[in-house]
């Protein structure tokens, strides 16, 4: 069954259709200058299709919370929730078939990035039993899915990213029909801007840009200077929902405005400078600033507990001296924190503060394992190998080898190891990915390559999968 709505108007007065069961399938980008009119057009396209599909919106300015005044569109505040809570909403917006505007506003870029992530995630994720189809809608894409970093931190960029090359390489098939506008193509990473096959091509006035639109609307380079042309609220149109060949649309009306309202010119009186002068001039009284008290800060959680285990020690503290940490207990612990859920894909600082926390509940010290300790034993117990076999001579032999690579690798290189020792076939692309605390495959393959470049494996590929040879103990995957 085909559904269309009216996007706007032809050149010929004619209304132009889109189609939204094809949009559902191929997405689309949106792209045009500062006050060229994404916003209204994307406030249209939501309007007209706010009765016929689940819609949800990452806004970072809080343009779009008034459809939630006249379609019943839930409002999620992100100054009040947490990365967790995020992208359990993200999941239960799916399961609940509810409509969500995600506001932004209220928080800075770096957390912007991280709670587009989680949310996006979120929804990602949900089981295949919830993948109806969604509208997602991404206002100010290239803050989302940057071509370089900027003022934020890596993580959060990348956790942004990823979201959004989910959304618009892998989201089809899980129902995620991905919408994105940007005000400069230049500025969005390119792997996710190729991913629509729908264009709407507002006012644009850089040369790069217009090159760009250009050439994803089919045209020639001498025709790409008609986008400075284009007026308010114009924008070329192409794709298998919108038309065959470029078409020029003027978006209809929207029945809901944005609380933030451009500038308005008002008449301007200019006041008698001298009389302004003593205005702006007007001293200012400087306050002497009061002397501030130092006031010691709460003891954190840890540090409460190393205060209890003190207090209940220090009568025992003369009796006997502290035993050393029984490597058993240890095994435990560090096996508890690696069985969290989502522990492969978190920081390593996290588990580790995870790890000293519940060390600390069973009375032992926060230094029980150092850092460089603590990573080692995690990749041991991710390996897969027992807690009898990873004291063997065989095994410390694999240690030390892993122990002369980067930190980051020391999981892929145990894990191969513990598959060569047993005579287990090569760990699969996934399993490396989560050794290497990742989703992406090929990036989790790449470590394979490395690895052989630096003596350490030996790689074969063969018809049914391939065969690792670890360099200097003589194991070998089946």
């Amino acid at each position: 069954m085909t559904v269309s709505i009216a996007l706007g108007r032809g050149r010929d007065g004619a209304d132009v259709p889109l189609d939204l069961t094809e949009l559902l399938a191929t997405r689309l980008l949106v792209q045009g200058n500062s006050g060229s009119g994404k916003s209204h057009l994307l406030r249209r396209l939501l309007e007209q299709t706010a009765q016929l599909v689940q819609q949800a919106i990452i806004d970072p300015e809080g343009d779009f919370v008034t459809l939630a005044e006249k379609f019943g569109h839930l409002v999620i505040d992100v100054s009040e929730q947490t990365e967790a809570t995020l992208r359990a909403a993200g999941e239960r917006a799916r399961i609940h078939r509810a409509s969500v505007v995600l506001n932004l506003e209220s928080v800075d870029a770096e957390m912007q990035l991280r709670a587009a992530g989680a949310f996006l995630n979120g929804m990602f994720d949900v089981p295949r039993a919830h993948w109806y189809p969604v509208l997602v809608v991404v206002d100010e894409a290239q803050l989302f899915a940057p071509v370089t970093g900027g003022d934020t931190s890596d993580e959060a960029r990348r956790l942004s990213l990823g979201a959004m090359t989910n959304l618009m390489c892998r989201g089809r098939k899980r129902g995620l029909a991905g919408i994105i506008a940007t005000q400069r193509l230049a500025k969005l990473a390119k792997n996710v801007a190729a991913e629509a096959s729908n264009f709407l091509m507002g006012r644009t006035f850089l040369d790069i840009d217009m090159a760009r639109a250009a050439d994803l609307l089919g045209m020639e380079r001498r025709a790409a200077e008609s986008f400075r042309d284009l007026q308010r609220g114009q924008f070329m149109a192409l794709g298998p929902a919108l038309s065959r060949r470029p078409l020029s649309v003027t978006i209809g009306k929207v029945e809901t405005a944005s609380h933030a309202t451009g500038p308005a010119l008002l008449p301007f009186e200019a006041g008698i400078a001298e009389e302004m002068r003593d205005l702006i001039l007007e001293p200012v009284a400087e306050m002497t600033p009061r002397p501030r008290e130092r006031r010691t800060p709460p003891p954190d959680l840890l540090a409460q507990l190393d205060a209890y285990s003190a207090e209940r020690a220090m009568p025992m503290a003369e009796a006997a001296p502290r035993a050393e940490a029984d490597p058993a207990k240890l095994w435990e612990l560090v096996s508890a924190v690696a069985s969290e859920p989502e522990a492969d894909y978190r920081p390593i600082a996290t588990l580790y503060q995870d790890f000293q926390l519940r060390a600390r509940i069973e009375g032992l010290g926060r230094d029980v394992l150092d850092m460089t300790a603590f990573r080692l034993l995690l990749a041991t117990v991710r390996s897969g190998i027992s807690a009898e076999h990873a004291e063997s001579e065989e095994w410390r032999q694999a240690e030390a080898i892993a122990q002369s690579l980067p930190e980051d690798v020391q999981g892929v290189a145990l894990l191969l190891a513990r598959a060569a020792l047993g005579g287990l076939p090569c760990p699969d692309d996934e399993a490396l990915a989560r050794a290497y605390g990742t989703h992406s495959l090929g990036r989790a393959r790449r470590q394979l390559a490395y690895l052989e470049e630096r003596h350490v494996i030996v790689l074969r590929e063969e018809g049914q999968g391939r065969r690792v040879a670890f360099i200097g103990v003589g194991w070998q995957t089946a």
